[in-house]
């Protein structure tokens, strides 16, 4: 070969391989270009002027290195002199895996997607409309799609296992958080956090992180369909706890579809009587195990039978425990019918009536998962002027394995961290929000929870709850989604008035 030519090459397969290489590791030497848009939305008869901030904030090793691009969608209020009185909200969701798409959509933010009244998905290719109940005329608002989810993927050579676990995870965020915090000169504010579902765990978990690492000091979380302690849902083998606590939330399903053979009129006095039996002769009975003499076995059948539906032959033969997936699929079995996970409400078909459990949960598959995944695709667009080519992940796989490593052989219980963060930070106000049709998260559980936190009594005046006939995501129910903000805004104003004394 003429050497010259060799030469050239040998330079230009340099140049190439340099270039792939800068490609690959410069492409954050700088955080990609943010977009910033302008809008109003009328809340409460003001109009409320604010600016949506989206796009990527990079998280960095103290040498500068990328580890991951996390993407936001941030609102913030116009004409506001004084940051430090001006509140700021941090909020996802859960899965772990969810995009912070179903607050964003259908709550907090200034728009959300249009359903029918009670919940139901309405026909593709669906509608976006103003939010009048969002939650912008009170707080700042930002939005966080943890890594994997949304459009949040690690940087080029880092493994996705540094974000995809509790501790994993818990870090990344908190470190978004005291970033944007910084960047943004919000460190004088007052600030919330809001989760939902696992993203109630992810913020019980910050309060103690924000704090304990970088002395951020919240004034509240507000906790959509809480999990703190794992172990009230977990049915496994051994562990009656969920037994007990799901009860509640089977009755309330079977009254609102009618299957009791006594219907009550009312919910929530019937719910009162469900929960003292569920804590009282049913709890001793489950404890008892075969030990249960026999006429026991019949009142505690008797009791489930007039409580949630099902026949005393089937529920003689579970033991007398009623497994969530069961539940779903025996319900209404003769109709050949089955009800919702995330909102017992709804309903769906299966192929045969023969399973165990449901093929789909249609309280998702057919009710949200269609009208969120266009709302936010479009939304990006049209309305925030982003573009990005990457599939926005709305629940996904992609986390998956979670990395509970920091309690091995244990169930995860966060209530612990949030015990300590309150005792450590006497203002820190909680307020936990909670759907009776809920069999994702259900209510009775997160009261057990909050009963067993040990917290001292002046500080169990923090926290405040509030119940919605409506499911996990009870926002999907208009009357809910008017009850949610009335209540936020209560909440919201009851912890600031500590910062005012």
């Amino acid at each position: 070969m003429n050497k010259n030519l060799y030469l050239i090459i040998s330079c230009l397969l340099v140049s190439v391989i340099a270039f792939a290489q800068s490609s690959d590791s410069s492409d954050l030497a700088e955080d990609p270009p943010l977009s910033v848009t302008q809008h109003s939305v009328r809340v409460g008869g003001q109009t409320i002027n604010y600016t949506a901030t989206t796009g990527y904030l990079v998280l960095r090793k103290e040498d500068g290195d990328a580890r991951a691009k996390i993407f936001f969608i941030a609102y913030t209020r116009n004409g506001v002199d004084d940051l430090s009185k001006r509140p700021v909200t941090f909020t996802f969701n859960g899965g772990p895996g969810s995009s912070s798409v179903w607050l964003h959509m259908g709550a907090l933010g200034p728009r959300r997607i249009k359903m029918s009244a009670e919940g139901e998905s309405l026909p593709p290719p669906y509608e976006l409309v103003d939010n009048e109940y969002t939650w912008l005329d009170k707080t700042d608002l930002v939005f966080i799609d943890p890594v994997e989810t949304g459009l949040s993927r690690p940087a080029e050579g880092v493994e996705k296992s540094e974000f995809t676990g509790y501790e994993e995870d818990i870090s990344s965020v908190g470190d978004f958080i005291r970033l944007y915090t910084t960047r943004n000169g919000r460190w004088g504010s007052p600030k919330f956090l809001a989760g939902e579902s696992y993203g109630t765990t992810r913020a019980a978990g910050l309060s103690g992180y924000l704090q304990d690492r970088y002395g951020m000091y919240l004034n509240g979380l507000m906790l959509i369909s809480s999990i703190l302690n794992f172990q009230t849902a977990r049915f496994t083998k051994g562990n009656d706890l969920p037994y007990i606590l799901f009860l509640p939330t089977y009755a309330a399903i079977a009254w609102y579809h009618d299957q009791l053979p006594n219907r009550p009129d009312a919910l929530e006095p019937f719910l009162r009587e469900v929960e003292e039996f569920a804590i009282g002769d049913y709890a001793s009975a489950l404890l008892l195990g075969d030990q249960l003499p026999q006429d026991q076995k019949n009142q505690i059948i008797d009791k489930l039978q007039q409580y949630t539906g099902l026949s005393k032959e089937y529920l003689e033969r579970t033991h007398y425990r009623i497994h969530i997936s069961r539940f779903v699929k025996e319900l209404r079995r003769d109709e050949g019918v089955t009800v919702g996970r995330l909102d017992g409400r709804m309903t769906g078909v299966d192929y045969d009536d023969a399973g165990e459990n449901y093929e789909f949960d249609p309280s998702y598959s057919a009710t949200i998962y269609g009208p969120y995944t266009t709302a936010i695709n479009a939304y990006l667009k049209a309305e925030l002027d982003y573009e990005n080519d990457l599939p926005y992940e709305i629940l996904t796989g992609r986390v998956q394995p979670w990395n509970y490593s920091n309690v091995q052989n244990q169930y995860l219980n966060v209530a612990e961290t949030l015990r300590s963060a309150m005792s450590k930070n006497p203002f820190l106000h909680v307020h936990v929000f909670n759907g009776y049709y809920d069999l994702a998260t259900p209510y009775f559980a997160t009261d057990y929870t909050f009963n067993h936190m040990f917290l001292d009594k002046k500080l169990t005046e923090n926290i405040s709850m509030s119940f919605y006939e409506s499911g996990h995501m009870m926002y999907i129910h208009q009357p809910s989604l008017v009850k949610m903000k009335q209540e936020v805004d209560q909440f919201v104003e009851q912890a600031l008035e500590v910062v005012t004394e």
